[in-house]
């Protein structure tokens, strides 16, 4: 199981783990997000002032419409964003402020992770479907935590010269979880990064939680966890599944890993899972 720092050592020790985690740069949280926040965690949020703040960067208001008027989040047409606002809900328009955001913040540049922010796009509007058909959990939580829970992936690109290879060599690893190799190899892992991150940036603490267990399938069993993460992680398997008929792939090694727990978590069926994946895909392809 990955972590983001090692257990308390005495203070003369230095903590190998900790000064890696240091090591790897952590975007700061920016500050529309901030003001994003405050607005949002006001006795009475206003859907004016988080108008005002999305309306201050033009790249911002014309990213969102565009989302906002996508077949999956209903492909009602927004034309301005006080619409957007009305058709989504002020939670979801933060949610999606937010992804905008990362997608700045965040490095992705590199031919290793040319669809980086294609897929996680796809996979925060994956959860984001699946949230509202299924009835569980709420849409822009499933949304954050479907963009952030690769945001590590980058970010150890950026660390270490050799990640590219330790991430393709995880991906292909049809028994271990995704996180080992890159735990043996690197003393942390992509999820431990993203956890860092989203807590850094102030995201919902279950969102933080989820994104460290996205690989850790036990975790659906363990009654002890919040729901909210188990949900989380139950639908982040479902949105892999789509993605991968998505773009052709007849396998996807994270489902045959985790599915059977997640189906069972989620009390889906098979003839019922295979209805919903046709659906989402078909959403997919609406776009």
């Amino acid at each position: 199981m990955s972590t983001v720092s090692a257990p308390a050592r005495p203070s003369a020790a230095v903590d190998p783990v900790d000064a890696l985690i240091k090591s790897i740069r952590i975007p700061p949280r920016p500050s529309l997000l901030a003001d994003l926040q405050r607005e949002l965690a006001s006795p009475d949020p206003s859907p004016e002032a988080i108008g005002r703040t999305v309306a201050s960067d033009v790249g911002m208001s014309g990213a969102l419409l565009k989302l906002a008027n996508s077949a999956v989040y209903g492909g009602r047409k927004a034309k301005s964003i006080e619409q957007a606002i009305l058709f989504l809900g002020i939670n979801q328009v933060a949610a999606l402020m937010t992804g905008l955001l990362a997608h700045q913040a965040i490095p992705a540049n590199s031919a290793a992770l040319a669809s980086f922010w294609d897929v996680s796009t796809r996979r925060a509007q994956a959860m984001v479907f699946l949230s509202r058909r299924l009835r569980i959990g709420e849409p822009d939580v499933a949304h954050t935590f479907g963009l952030f829970c690769d945001t590590g992936v980058p970010l150890l690109m950026d660390r270490f010269p050799d990640y590219a290879a330790t991430h393709a060599a995880a991906s292909l690893d049809a028994q271990r979880p995704f996180t080992a190799l890159e735990d043996e190899r690197h003393a942390t892992s992509h999820a431990a990064v993203g956890c860092l991150l989203a807590r850094n940036w102030g995201l919902p603490g279950d969102i933080g939680w989820a994104i460290l267990h996205h690989h850790d399938y036990a975790v659906l069993d363990d009654a002890d966890s919040p729901a909210t993460v188990r949900s989380m992680v139950a639908l982040s398997l479902l949105a892999e599944r789509a993605i991968c008929t998505y773009q052709g792939h007849s396998e996807s090694l994270e489902w045959d890993k985790g599915s059977a727990q997640a189906l069972a978590y989620l009390d889906l069926s098979d003839e019922e899972t295979s209805e919903l994946l046709d659906e989402l895909v078909e959403a997919f392809h609406a776009e």
